[in-house]
């Protein structure tokens, strides 16, 4: 199966997520994914959350790739396939979930992550990390992250 991958360099500052989320927006409708779509806004929140965590708690420079199913394949232009969103920085120190109070304005971040993400996980890479997720695009039952609850299958 092709596999069409897109990256981008994101620096050690807090405003790159910002421009991490704008870049995966415009990058979505060459995948096939709708800007509207349920969707694209679920992987745009777990970019969000991967680079945040990446710039914020490394302080290290990062790269955000985005894998789709390639050309000819379910994913573009109809249902089908899996979008994955990987986050590489060049910190050894592992992501670490965090138990966030009521009124803590952080710590949440991985607990989304799990949520919305079908699979997420992380590996060593040369001195630093990936930390990545992927989202089964399955067809019209497929309910987004501001649709409502979802039943939680096959987590690894």
């Amino acid at each position: 199966m092709q596999v069409l991958q897109m990256q981008m360099e994101v620096r050690a500052d807090p405003a790159e997520v910002g421009r991490a989320r704008r870049w995966a927006r415009s990058r979505l409708a060459g995948s096939g994914i709708g800007v509207d779509e349920p969707l694209a806004e679920t992987l745009i929140l777990l970019i969000s959350e991967l680079v945040t965590n990446a710039v914020v708690h490394t302080g290290c420079p990062a790269v955000l790739r985005m894998l789709f199913p390639g050309a000819g394949a379910a994913g573009v232009g109809g249902y089908g396939g899996t979008v994955r969103v990987e986050v590489a920085d060049i910190s050894a120190r592992p992501p670490r979930r965090r138990c966030a109070g009521g009124e803590d304005t952080g710590g949440r971040g991985l607990e989304l992550v799990d949520g919305l993400a079908d699979r997420w996980g992380w590996q060593a890479e040369g001195s630093g990390k990936r930390i990545w997720c992927e989202v089964d695009r399955t067809g019209p039952s497929w309910v987004g992250a501001f649709d409502g609850p979802r039943a939680v299958i096959n987590r690894a």
